[in-house]
């Protein structure tokens, strides 16, 4: 049956509540992924830059996991066991152990709270109370840990932190790495705050952090800066959390987000990828002495999802060794340089490459560019969103298993997009620049990177 766009569509404005958001985005009725791709009900075909917001690092439909989750259920696995003794459970506690905590030498106690990253970050903050006897957390500027109240208080996004209807306590906000520009020390300044008898701002129970803030517009906390951090709070007794929900699970490269840079969470928080399938899962990692729970203290309903286990056991083979790390790697650079060079063919949009790994983003300058950006991308067949505080930042999160061809077809379309809505601002300097781009750096592909072919394109890794 040949459906128009609307008719299909007419269902969800009729009865889904008014507080949907990326069907709006993304106008379409999806059905079908795989990998790198979805399609619609129009046969349409997309490439996802999405990855349903952190959630599908391994892309859609994994053929390994889809195959180890199809046997597991056709064998009546346990589907629902709140946190009884699983199985399923037991394979992923001794593999998660195995392939990412001993080669790290990290030891944790591990927790499963319920089965989204709010659910995490708020039992991290909860324990971090109940440890400390401090009720206080800084958390920063650009900050985002999720949309549960304790979560949504450490959230420095004003419209969000609105939507609570009642006064979000016990925190303190103090700027992140750059937030002041390059010329100011945002330790510094919260050391000032911390050791000043009269700041107002008492010594918190924890610091809770994202090394790369994704909802807050891809700014990448600087290694060191990380590192002083972490000083901050040995020196004070103050515990360190890091959300590390979005930027972990590969994002960024290495498993976790910090591990570059060398420090040591008292607390961290996983979700989005840790299934590796999309399914709900998360997870806190609790330094031993800390864990000082009752039994039942904190618990849920759906904590310990069994179906998620199982494909989270089986993402962890992509961990085994430091080839994974590499191609991210590799990738990351690639579209790294191409964003470079993006920004330099386009000057009309103000354009600023941030980010880290396959979590970069472009920033434009330009009121309301960065939204019209994401819908010529969507019309074009390319799923990406924008984040930041006033949506300024075009976000491009790939599958880290993106192939070449699928990071250089989508990088296309992202080029195509910004010329475009550049044609809209400047016409005759867009028109000008998009003949330029496409001799000077695209020999083989219109608007894309000419992958292993010994060609040099300008601009600076990640």
């Amino acid at each position: 049956m040949n459906m128009g766009l609307n008719e299909p569509m007419d269902v969800f404005r009729d009865l889904e509540s008014e507080v949907r958001s990326y069907c709006r985005a993304f106008p379409t009725v999806f059905t079908w992924a795989r990998g790198y791709k979805l399609g619609d009900l129009q046969g349409k075909e997309y490439i996802d830059f999405f990855s349903g917001a952190g959630a599908l690092n391994y892309g859609h439909n994994n053929p390994a996991m889809k195959a180890r989750l199809l046997n597991y259920i056709a064998e009546d696995g346990i589907t629902h066991g709140l946190d009884m003794a699983t199985a399923a459970k037991s394979e992923f506690l001794e593999q998660f152990r195995a392939v990412i905590l001993e080669p790290r030498k990290m030891k944790y106690k591990i927790m499963f709270p319920g089965p989204t990253g709010t659910n995490a970050v708020e039992s991290a903050l909860k324990l971090a109370r109940k440890v400390t006897g401090r009720d206080t957390i800084i958390s920063f500027t650009n900050a985002f840990h999720g949309m549960t109240l304790g979560s949504l208080s450490i959230t420095g996004n004003s419209w969000k932190r609105e939507g609570a209807g009642i006064p979000l306590q016990n925190v303190s906000f103090m700027p992140f790495d750059g937030y002041f520009g390059t010329d100011v020390d945002t330790v510094e300044y919260i050391v000032n705050f911390l050791d000043n008898s009269s700041s107002g701002v008492p010594i918190p129970a924890a610091i809770i952090l994202e090394t790369v803030q994704g909802e807050g517009g891809i700014n990448a906390a600087n290694f060191e800066w990380l590192q002083r951090i972490e000083k901050v709070c040995r020196d004070r007794d103050i515990l360190l959390i890091v959300d590390d929900i979005q930027a972990g699970c590969g994002r960024t490269g290495t498993f976790f987000s910090f591990e570059p840079a060398r420090i040591k969470p008292d607390i961290i928080c996983l979700s989005k990828s840790l299934s590796g399938y999309g399914l709900p899962l998360a997870m806190v990692l609790i330094k031993p002495e800390l864990d000082i729970w009752s039994a039942g203290e904190h618990n849920g309903t759906f904590r310990g999802n069994n179906l998620a286990f199982v494909t989270a056991t089986e993402a962890l083979n992509y961990w085994k060794d430091d080839s994974f790390t590499q191609e991210i790697n590799d990738k990351a650079e690639t579209m790294n340089l191409y964003l470079q060079d993006l920004i330099e063919s386009y000057p009309e949009i103000q354009g600023e490459v941030r980010g880290r790994g396959l979590l970069q983003g472009v920033a434009c300058q330009v009121e309301g560019l960065a939204e019209e950006i994401s819908q010529a991308a969507f019309e074009r067949g390319l799923l990406i969103e924008t984040s930041g505080a006033e949506n300024e930042v075009v976000k491009l999160m790939p599958p880290l298993v993106i192939d070449e061809i699928g990071l250089q077809k989508g990088l296309k379309v992202l080029a195509e997009s910004i010329g475009h809505v550049g044609n809209k601002l400047a016409p005759e300097v867009a028109r000008q620049k998009t003949e330029t781009s496409e001799k000077k750096h695209f020999p083989a592909f219109c608007c894309g990177f000419q992958f292993g072919s010994g060609v040099v394109i300008r601009g600076r890794g990640v």
